[in-house]
Order: structure tokens, then C-alpha cells, then sequence
């Protein structure tokens, strides 16, 4: 089972293999091509640091306990009807992800993050809409 706190199922939906340090996105990708894999794989939503926060550098400021970022959690968990301690497949990530969210919900609920200039969120929602699923990353 995986631990993931709100805000990182769009992270995840954008992921194209970049991030803070060689290990952050080792973990990253592999927790990534494990979902595209094996959509059934469980989660569990949590409040607070996850399994992507655990790799985490601690060279780079800590930001994964700051209130903007629960905030994020929070307004995303909202959006998708979803709450603290639930436990899902990844396939229902996508199937909440259809029903209830658009491409442009990135740009106000993730308006603070440094990664949305890139547009690959948003091209993340998109290709889920289009029944792509996760894009491949190596």
C-alpha cells in the first residue's frame, strides 16, 4: 500500500521524471510506473508527509509541513471527494479524476506551486480525459 496525501495524485498525474534530487525522483518514478502498471494498487490518503515526502533532501528546505501545502492537500481531497485514512485503487484515482476534475482546476488549486509553470499537470488531466492513463517515464 501506498501513503499519498493529496496534492501528490496531480503531482503524479504531471510527473515526466523530474524533481529535487536523484533519489526523490527514483522514488518518485518508481511509485509512478507502479500505478501505471498495476492500477490496482492500493492507497491510502493520508494528512501529511507521505512515501514521496520520505525522499524528500535534506538539502533543500523542508516544505512538506508548511500550511500552504496542507491547504493544497486539503482543497484537492475536497474536489475529489475523497478524505483522511480512505483507502483506494489508483484505478479509482483516475475514475475520481474524470468525474470530477478538469485541467484548469490546476491553475487555482496549485496556483502557489513551483512545478505548475511547466503545464505538465494539466497535460497529466488531459491525457487521463483521453483514456491514456499515466504516461510512460524513464
Amino acid at each position: 500500500m501506498i501513503y499519498l496525501r493529496g496534492h501528490h495524485l496531480f503531482c503524479l498525474l504531471g510527473y515526466r521524471g523530474m524533481g529535487y534530487s536523484p533519489e526523490y525522483v527514483e522514488n518518485m518514478t518508481r511509485i509512478h510506473q507502479n500505478f501505471r502498471k498495476n492500477p490496482e494498487t492500493l492507497i491510502k490518503i493520508v494528512n501529511g508527509p507521505d512515501h514521496l515526502c520520505d525522499k524528500f533532501p535534506a538539502t533543500e528546505e523542508y516544505h512538506c509541513q508548511n500550511l500552504n501545502i496542507y491547504d493544497r492537500d486539503a482543497s484537492i481531497l475536497r474536489k475529489m471527494n475523497l478524505e483522511i485514512g480512505q483507502v483506494l485503487k489508483w484505478k479509482e484515482i483516475e475514475t475520481r479524476i474524470l468525474k470530477h476534475i478538469t485541467s484548469s482546476d490546476i491553475g487555482v488549486v496549485c496556483e502557489t506551486c513551483t512545478w505548475r509553470s511547466l503545464g505538465v499537470c494539466e497535460e497529466g488531466i488531459e491525457e487521463i480525459h483521453q483514456g491514456k492513463g499515466l504516461r510512460a517515464v524513464y
